[in-house]
C-alpha cells in the first residue's frame, strides 16, 4: 500500500501558490512524502486617484480599514500619526543641542581646572624653590657648627644599621621557597601552589605591565572627556615623551645622565629670557627657575642686562662671550695689504680755488670737454669725478669741486680722498677767500699742493704777485725758493698744460701711489644722487681693491647689490680698480656724500650693518635733540618764544646741494629771526612735500629739480608756493630777503627841540598849564614829549594842548614862548624843562 493510498494530493487551487512534496524519512527505514505550499506575498498597488482624500491606502480603500471608522477620523488620525512623529524628530535634535550644550560647558570647566591647577602647580613651584633655597642657606650656616657632631651621629648610625641588618637577615633560598609555595586561590576556592611561573617570569610580566600601564595612563579616553574625568591630568605629551626616553636609556644601559655640553654663549648688552634658554640650549622653565632662586621675577619674553645673563649662564655651566651691537661690522675687514700685493695706481688729483678762477675751466682744457656750458650761471656746483690720459700715457683722475662759499663741506670731502692738490688761482686777482679756505683743506688732509697760476694770458695778470700773496699763507711756490710747484697756465689758451701735467706725474712718482686690485673693494662716495628711471645714483671713487658687477656692498646707512658701473664717459663697465671713479647703480636709498663704501660677503651681514648704522645716528640725533634736564627744556623755550621762524622745503638733485644749502640757509638770521628747513632731499618735488608745506605754512625751494604733475596741482588747490632755482646765490638772497620781512621794524628816536618852562598856571577845565619858551629847535603837538627835572626824566607822554597866546597852534618855533599841558599829568613846576621828540620806523635787513 503506498503512501498516497490512491488519495490525490491536497492543495489550493490556481496559479498563486507554489506546491512541492518533500520526502520524509522515518525510523526502521520508513519514508513519507509531505506535500508543502509556498504562499506568495500579496501586494497592494493603490489605484491612480483612488484616494481622493489624501489619507492613504486605508483611508482610501474602506475594505482595508477597521469598522467603524470614517473617512474624517482616519485623516485626523493621520494627522496625529505625523504631528507625533515631527514633535519625536524635534525632541531628538534638541536633546542632540543639549549634549552639545553640556558636552561645551564640561569642557570649559575643565580647561578653567587645568588652568588654575597649572597655576597653582606653578606657584607652589615657586614658593617650594624659595623655601628650599631658604632652607639650604639656613643649612649651610649651620654646618659648620654641627658638622663634627654630625659625623659622629652618622658613625653611630652606620653601626646601628650594620647591626641591625646582620640580625635580620634571611637564611638563603628561605625566600625563593616562601615565594614558589604561595597559595593561590581557584575557582572552587581551595588555594594550590602557584606553578609554572618562576620569579624572573613574574617580575618581567609585572614590568611589562607596568611600563604598559604607564603608558596609558597618561592618554586620555574618549568616556574620560564625554564624563569630564580628564580634570586631573597634569603630564603633557611632551613629558611622556621624555619618559619614555628615559626609559629607553635605562634598557639599553646608559642611564639617565649625559655628559653636560659646554657652550661658548655669546651675550650682547640686553638679552631675551627665551633668546638666552636657546642658545645655552637650555630649558626656558630652569632658567626661569634660576632668575627666581637668585630673586628675579622675569618671564620668557622679558630681557635682562648682561651682568644677571653672566650668572646665569656661569651657573648652567656655559662659557660667556660678550658682544657689542657695533661688532656687526667686524665683518669688513680692514687686514693691512702685504708689499707684494699692491700695484701702482693712477693719482686722484682735486682742482680746487676761489669761484670763477677758472678752475672748470682749466680742466676742460685738459679733457678737451665743455662742461662749464652744463652748468648754471657758469660755476660749478657739483662734484665732478673724470679719468685724463696724458700723452706720455699717464691716467689721472680729477676731482673739480666747486668753489663757493657754500660747499667748503663738499671741498673738505675733496681733499679727504685725494692725493694731490692743484690750486688754482687767477694771476689777475690774486688770493681770494675760498682760496684760502682751499689751502687750509689741503693742509688738514695732508696732501702736497701744486699751485697753477690760471688767466696769464691777460694784460692785467701778474703772477708774482699771486705768489707773493700765497707767502701770507706759508705756501712757498719754487720760484720764491721753496718746495710748492707753480705752473703757469692759461685754460683759455692752453698755455702750460703740458707742464701741469708733467708737474702732476712727478709728484706722483715722488708719492710711489701703489694700492691691492685684488682684495674686496672700498671707496669714498663723492656725490650722490636720485635719479627718476635709474633710483638711487652714487658716484664712488674705488680706493682699494676691484668693484665688480653684482658685489653686494654697504655705504653709510644704505645697502645694495651692483647693478651697474657707469665710467665718466657714459659706458657700462664690468668693473672698476682703484683710482677708478664710477656711476654705482643698486643702492636701497640715497647715501651721503662722502660715505665710505665698503664690499661684504652677503645681504644679511649689509642689511645688518646698515640698520645698525641707522639706528646708532638716530640716537646721536636724538640725543643732540634732547634736553638734558627740566632747566635747560625751559630755558629753551623761553628763548625760542621770541624768535620768528621762516619754515622751508628744500629739494634739490644731488645730495651735496642739497647740504650745501641746508647748511646756508642755518647761517642766515640772527636773535630775532632765523630760517629752519624742515626736510631737505634729494629728487623732483612730490605730491608728499606739498602736503607737508601746507601743513607748516612753508614754500618749496627746488634747485635743479621740478614739481610732477600732481605735486603742481596740489601746490596750486592748496596754495603752496613753489620756487625753481638753478644758482645757489640766487635761492640764498631770496631766503635771506624772505626772512628779512620777519624783523620787526627798527623805532628811532629825532630830537626836534627844547622848551624850558617859566611859569604854570592853573586853568578851569584844563589843569595846569606851563607857561614855556622854546630855547631850542620847535615844539609840534603831534610830537612826543619827556619832562625833565634835574636831567633827570619824570614823565613822558603827549602834548594836550599847544597854544601861542590864546590859539591853538600845531607847532611854535625857537625863541617863542608858547603854552603846554601834558596828557593826563599835571605836576609841572618852574624851572623843569620839556623834551620833544619824533618817532620813525627803519625797516631792518639782515647782513
Amino acid at each position: 500500500m503506498s503512501d498516497s493510498d490512491g488519495k490525490k494530493t491536497l492543495g489550493v487551487r490556481g496559479g498563486g501558490p507554489r506546491s512541492g512534496q518533500v520526502k520524509q524519512s522515518f525510523s526502521h527505514g520508513r519514508t513519507k512524502n509531505v506535500v508543502v505550499e509556498t504562499k506568495r506575498k500579496r501586494v497592494v498597488v493603490p489605484k491612480p486617484g483612488g484616494n481622493k482624500s489624501g489619507g492613504g491606502a486605508a483611508g482610501g480603500d474602506p475594505s482595508r480599514r477597521p469598522a467603524g471608522i470614517s473617512d474624517a477620523e482616519m485623516e485626523r488620525r493621520l494627522r496625529a500619526l505625523q504631528a507625533a512623529k515631527a514633535r519625536e524628530a524635534d525632541d531628538a535634535r534638541e536633546r542632540a543641542e543639549e549634549e552639545k550644550r553640556r558636552a561645551d560647558e564640561r569642557e570649559r570647566r575643565r580647561a578653567e581646572i587645568e588652568a588654575k591647577e597649572r597655576e597653582e602647580r606653578e606657584r607652589e613651584e615657586a614658593l617650594k624653590a624659595k623655601a628650599e633655597e631658604d632652607e639650604r642657606k639656613k643649612r649651610e650656616a649651620e654646618e659648620a657648627a654641627k658638622k663634627a657632631k654630625e659625623d659622629a651621629a652618622a658613625a653611630k648610625r652606620a653601626e646601628k644599621a650594620a647591626a641591625t641588618a646582620a640580625e635580620q637577615a634571611p637564611a638563603p633560598g628561605a625566600a625563593d621557597a616562601g615565594r614558589a609555595e604561595r597559595a593561590v586561590p581557584t575557582k572552587s576556592g581551595v588555594p594550590t601552589p602557584r606553578k609554572g611561573k618562576t620569579d624572573g617570569d613574574r617580575d618581567s610580566a609585572g614590568k611589562k605591565r607596568g611600563r604598559d600601564d604607564n603608558r596609558r595612563s597618561g592618554k586620555l579616553t574618549l568616556n574620560q572627556a564625554l564624563n569630564g574625568g580628564g580634570e586631573n591630568r597634569g603630564r603633557s605629551l611632551a613629558a611622556m615623551r621624555r619618559k619614555q626616553e628615559r626609559e629607553r636609556r635605562k634598557q639599553v644601559g646608559m642611564g639617565d645622565s649625559r655628559e653636560k655640553i659646554v657652550r661658548d654663549v655669546q651675550l650682547p648688552e640686553t638679552i631675551v629670557v627665551q633668546e638666552l634658554a636657546n642658545r645655552m640650549a637650555e630649558r626656558v622653565a630652569d632658567v626661569v627657575k634660576a632668575l627666581m632662586q637668585n630673586g628675579i621675577m622675569a618671564t620668557q619674553n622679558q630681557s635682562i642686562d648682561a651682568d644677571t645673563a653672566e650668572l646665569l649662564i656661569e651657573e648652567f655651566g656655559h662659557k660667556v662671550v660678550r658682544v657689542s651691537d657695533s661688532d656687526v661690522e667686524d665683518v669688513i675687514h680692514t687686514v693691512d695689504d702685504k708689499e707684494e700685493d699692491l700695484q701702482p695706481r693712477a693719482p686722484v688729483v682735486t682742482i680746487m680755488g676761489h669761484v670763477d678762477h677758472g678752475k672748470t675751466s682749466l680742466l676742460d682744457a685738459i679733457r678737451n670737454a665743455k662742461v662749464v656750458a652744463g652748468e648754471a650761471g657758469g660755476i660749478t656746483q657739483h662734484i665732478g669725478a673724470y679719468q685724463v690720459r696724458t700723452d706720455g700715457g699717464q691716467l689721472i683722475t680729477f676731482l673739480d669741486t666747486p668753489g663757493h662759499a657754500a660747499f667748503t663741506s663738499m671741498r673738505a670731502r675733496g681733499a679727504q680722498v685725494t692725493d694731490i692738490v692743484v690750486l688754482v688761482v687767477a694771476a689777475d686777482d690774486a688770493v681770494m677767500p675760498q682760496t684760502v679756505e682751499a689751502i687750509a683743506h689741503a693742509k688738514a688732509a695732508g696732501v702736497p699742493m701744486i699751485v697753477a697760476i690760471n688767466k696769464i694770458d691777460k694784460p692785467e695778470a701778474d703772477p708774482m704777485k699771486v705768489r707773493t700773496a700765497l707767502l701770507q699763507h706759508e705756501v712757498v711756490v719754487e720760484a720764491m725758493s721753496g718746495e710748492v710747484q707753480d705752473v703757469e697756465v692759461s685754460a683759455k689758451t692752453g698755455l702750460g698744460l703740458d707742464e701741469l701735467l708733467d708737474a702732476i706725474a712727478l709728484q706722483s712718482e715722488i708719492l710711489e701711489l701703489k694700492a691691492n686690485p685684488d682684495r674686496a673693494a672700498s671707496g669714498a662716495v663723492i656725490e650722490a644722487q636720485l635719479d627718476v628711471g635709474r633710483g638711487p645714483v652714487a658716484t664712488v671713487l674705488v680706493q682699494n681693491g676691484t668693484l665688480k658687477q653684482g658685489d653686494i656692498f654697504v655705504v653709510g646707512e644704505q645697502w645694495g647689490k651692483v647693478r651697474a658701473l657707469i665710467n665718466d664717459k657714459g659706458e657700462r663697465v664690468k668693473s672698476a680698480g682703484p683710482s677708478e671713479p664710477v656711476e654705482v647703480l643698486g643702492l636701497n636709498g640715497t647715501p651721503e656724500a662722502g660715505d665710505v663704501l665698503n664690499v661684504v660677503e652677503t645681504e644679511a651681514q649689509a642689511r645688518e650693518i646698515a640698520d645698525y648704522r641707522e639706528q646708532a645716528a638716530k640716537d646721536k640725533r636724538a640725543a643732540a635733540g634732547a634736553a638734558t634736564t627740566l632747566e635747560q627744556l625751559m630755558a629753551k623755550a623761553k628763548a625760542d618764544e621770541n624768535v620768528a621762524e621762516l619754515p622751508i622745503l628744500v629739494k634739490a638733485d644731488v645730495q651735496g646741494s642739497a647740504e650745501a644749502i641746508v647748511q646756508a640757509m642755518e647761517k642766515i638770521g640772527n636773535d630775532e629771526v632765523r630760517v629752519r628747513v624742515l626736510h631737505s632731499g634729494v629728487g623732483a618735488i612730490t605730491e608728499s612735500d606739498i602736503g607737508l608745506a601746507e601743513a607748516s605754512g612753508a614754500p618749496v625751494f627746488g634747485f635743479n629739480v621740478r614739481a610732477n604733475a600732481p605735486a603742481r596741482n596740489a601746490a596750486n588747490q592748496k596754495g603752496v608756493e613753489i620756487r625753481y632755482y638753478s644758482v645757489i646765490y640766487d635761492l640764498v638772497d631770496d631766503v635771506k630777503a624772505a626772512a628779512s620781512g620777519l624783523l620787526s621794524n627798527e623805532i628811532r628816536e629825532n630830537f626836534i627841540g627844547y622848551a624850558e618852562i617859566r611859569q604854570v598856571f592853573k586853568v578851569t577845565g584844563i589843569g595846569k598849564v606851563a607857561g614855556c619858551l622854546v630855547t631850542e629847535g620847535v615844539a609840534r603837538r603831534s610830537a612826543g614829549v619827556r619832562l625833565l627835572r634835574d636831567n633827570v626824566v619824570i614823565h613822558e607822554g603827549t602834548l594836550k594842548t599847544l597854544k601861542r597866546f590864546k590859539d591853538e597852534v600845531s607847532e611854535v618855533q625857537s625863541g617863542q614862548e608858547c603854552g603846554m599841558a601834558f596828557e593826563a599829568y599835571d605836576d609841572v613846576r618852574e624851572g623843569d624843562v620839556i623834551e620833544i621828540f619824533e618817532r620813525e620806523e627803519v625797516t631792518r635787513t639782515l647782513s
